[in-house]
């Protein structure tokens, strides 16, 4: 099974001859950025909340068995939380390749979250990589104790899927961020593994 979007990615040209985008980066992209950048500073993005509704079939899963990773559903009024980063046009083609399995490029407004900010409205057009629910690699909504346990059997080329979980529910108590999804998840996980070592 692909669904592979580096194609569709490589279409879009709203920030052509642009120097310089921000990125906006909400799951792995806010702990692992393996890709240059001229800088980094928290932000947010508005009306969409973060979701372990998609399949990761080449990171955290495989095509047979696929993990689960966080992608964005809209959800008016809700706040979303994480890290952006300032990137020049020659790091997409990393990132497309990293984000290849369901994630499209879109253009959103970003907020900063820094002391950097001058005020609270401060912010840009930037991008970000959704996987709508429409993509061949959505799995869709699940309790936060399913979800758990479907992560806890699931691993791929990119290690476990409970490590993704574990960084980055880490990374969002670094910037002093509540996520009651990933920290419900993550509590279940705990205690998933406690049974196991009980028995």
């Amino acid at each position: 099974m692909t669904a592979d979007t580096i194609a569709i990615n490589q279409k879009m040209d709203q920030f052509d001859g642009h120097h310089s985008v921000w990125l906006f980066g909400y799951g792995s992209l806010i702990y692992k950025a393996d890709f240059p950048y001229l800088q980094r500073r928290p932000a947010s993005i508005a009306n969409w909340t973060r979701r372990f509704w998609q399949g990761s079939h080449d990171h955290r899963g495989t095509p047979d068995a696929p993990g689960r990773v966080v992608t964005l559903i809209e959800a008016p009024g809700a706040i979303c939380h994480g890290m952006a980063y300032l990137i020049t046009p020659e790091v997409f083609a990393h990132l497309d390749h990293r984000e290849k399995d369901g994630y499209l490029r879109l253009a959103t407004p970003i907020s900063f979250e820094d002391e950097e900010a001058n005020n609270a409205s401060e912010s840009v057009l930037g991008l970000v990589y959704i996987a709508t629910p429409d993509n061949l690699a959505f799995i869709g909504e699940a309790s936060e104790r399913d979800i758990a346990e479907h992560i806890a059997r699931s691993a791929g080329p990119s290690g476990p899927n409970s490590d993704y979980l574990n960084h980055l529910a880490h990374a969002l108590r670094e910037l002093g961020r509540d996520d009651p999804h990933v920290f419900e998840i993550e509590r279940h996980l705990v205690e998933l593994a406690s049974r196991m070592a009980r028995t």
